[in-house]
């Protein structure tokens, strides 16, 4: 991506890209509208062009002449005459209540002769609050009584554009500051090549089904009722992998709001039809609340013999416990764990800077320095030494240039698509070679975005002690847990770690302070520290007594 930001016009450049590059991938896809207006956009006046992106680059639909004030563009009124004529910039559009508060001052707002009593007295929300429950039906800008001479452009091709932004992104999260994000090196991308393949979306149904799916997403953060929308998504029904992932979520999202609202047979009917992740082990309990024991332990005892995480596997041990002891089940044997390291200590406090820094101020010496890590420094390394392998240009992983991972990070088979690459990066680890390639690619690749470095905390002299002082063995054993649950494995690492350099050893630990206790995924990270005899303790704070 070239940089931009030298040009007047750098904005205007950034959507013609955007208009090129879903052209050329996504032709079979555009509808008639949007064809013409890829055709027409080109041919009319740079500065109209200019004030068309500006307006699609801001928030709502409505904007005053007056207060658009571009030096590049001049004129607004002259801008705007072009997209006037082809109907994408409108005059005439009715404005509501709404649209008009976020438009007008309050004292303008004040002035509209509405019939509010006393207007001039009300603050700006109360006033807003009356004149929506006036009921005022939308009208164009000049037909509101008392409005201001100047006059109001509206977008009509809203739609149209988040159906580019769209097929450009494969998702409606990301928008067009992520250009200017880039261009002033705020956010920098790994360079991944695009083959034609390369799409997120792949048949006219997908687009259509992604925008069903946001919909009905939207609808339920805005507090819609829960089973309407779940009998929207009744009939619901993609061959894309990748849009199915999102129907799983938003069924899995749709029954925990039915869970607060004690919709439980309901919630637990949808879970029973996930096949999101965690959608089986809260089938499982809801079970139990719904005081159906033995399908919860018909259930838990399958979900036993094959566990989508260890997570699961977690809460389905638990659950069985539970479940056999109260219908006098066989419960499972638990397997024998080592036990990990724990220390209480007593510190002045308690530290404005954290329990986790007041501990490590205290362990530090100058011969073992502490460093506070937590998750970043495992991923970071992780991160580094399988750069390769997380950024292939696999189908599905990359859809454009603003991604800062793949696309199928959290899939099943995410590792299984690319284990000959991942093979590839751990096998350095045998030879020795990981050291000089994870500095190589500390360096090369400083600063670009990644799901896995932390580019703030990994500094040169954290990195060398680490790749001093940390096994290899170790190091493997990591990325290999790692690669089995990425999302949940990926946190739950202990808090800080110590060096020596001159044994070349280190330690890690978790830090809880008074009244804090460990959780599931901390539990799960200690258990395999020491199963592999991994250096590890907790360290419990309390705060001495004033």
């Amino acid at each position: 991506m070239p940089a931009l930001l030298a040009t007047d016009f750098y904005y205007l450049r950034n959507f013609e890209f955007v208009l090129e590059w879903v052209s050329a991938r996504y032709d079979d896809l555009l509808g008639e509208q949007e064809r013409r207006f890829v055709q027409h956009f080109p041919t009319l006046p740079e500065r109209s062009r200019a004030l068309l992106v500006r307006l699609i680059m801001r928030k709502g639909d409505h904007f005053r002449v007056s207060r658009l004030r571009y030096e590049e563009i001049g004129d607004i009124e002259s801008a705007a005459q072009p997209l006037l004529d082809l109907n994408w910039l409108s005059v005439e559009e009715p404005i509501d209540v709404s649209s008009l508060a976020r438009l007008l001052l309050k004292t303008e707002l004040a002035s509209l002769d509405l019939g509010v009593e006393q207007a001039g007295k009300l603050g700006k929300q109360a006033l807003i609050d009356t004149l929506l429950a006036g009921n005022h039906a939308p009208r164009p800008w000049h037909a509101w009584p008392g409005i201001p001479t100047d006059n109001v452009l509206s977008l009509q091709i809203s739609d149209l554009c988040d159906h580019f932004r769209l097929l450009f992104f494969g998702n409606l999260s990301q928008d067009w500051s992520e250009f200017v994000l880039t261009e002033l090196d705020v956010q920098q991308y790994e360079s991944v090549p695009f083959p034609a393949h390369s799409r997120s979306f792949h048949q006219p149904c997908d687009v259509d089904q992604y925008i069903f799916l946001r919909r009905c997403r939207d609808e339920l953060e805005a507090g819609d009722d829960a089973m309407t929308i779940v009998a929207q998504l009744a009939p619901f029904a993609t061959d894309n992998p990748w849009i199915e992932r999102r129907h799983q979520r938003l069924r899995f999202q749709l029954g925990q709001q039915l869970e607060r609202e004690q919709q439980l047979e309901q919630a637990l009917a949808l879970y029973l039809q996930c096949s999101h992740s965690e959608a089986r082990q809260r089938a499982i309990r809801l079970h139990e609340r719904l005081e159906q024991y033995e399908q919860a332990y018909t259930l838990a005892t399958t979900a036993h013999a094959a566990p989508h995480t260890a997570s699961e596997q977690q809460l389905v041990e638990r659950a069985l416990k539970r479940l056999g002891r109260k219908l006098q089940q066989p419960v499972p044997s638990p397997v024998p764990k080592p036990e990990t390291k724990t220390t209480q200590l007593i510190l002045p406090g308690p530290d404005p800077q954290g329990v986790e820094l007041a501990v490590a101020a205290h362990l530090a010496t100058p011969e073992a320095p502490v460093f506070y890590v937590e998750n970043a420094l495992i991923c970071s390394l992780f991160g580094l030494l399988c750069w390769d392998a997380i950024f292939a240009p696999l189908p599905g992983a990359f859809f454009h240039p603003f991604q800062s991972g793949p696309a199928d990070l959290y899939d099943a088979d995410f590792a299984d698509r690319r284990a000959a690459l991942f093979d590839a990066a751990l096998a350095r680890l045998d030879d020795g070679s990981y050291r000089d390639h994870i500095r190589s690619t500390w360096q090369r690749k400083q600063g670009l975005q990644s799901p896995f470095v932390f580019w703030g905390l990994l500094d040169e002299p954290l990195l060398e002690l680490a790749l001093h002082c940390i096994p290899a063995r170790h190091l493997r054993l990591w990325c290999e847990r790692m690669l089995k649950d990425i999302r949940a494995n990926r946190a739950g690492m202990p808090d800080l770690i110590q060096f020596w350099p001159a044994e070349q050893r280190y330690c890690m630990v978790e830090v809880k302070g008074p009244g804090d206790r460990l959780q599931d995924n901390q539990r799960r990270w200690l258990a395999f520290c020491a199963e592999h005899a991994m250096p590890v303790e907790v360290v419990h704070v309390q705060w001495e007594a004033p």
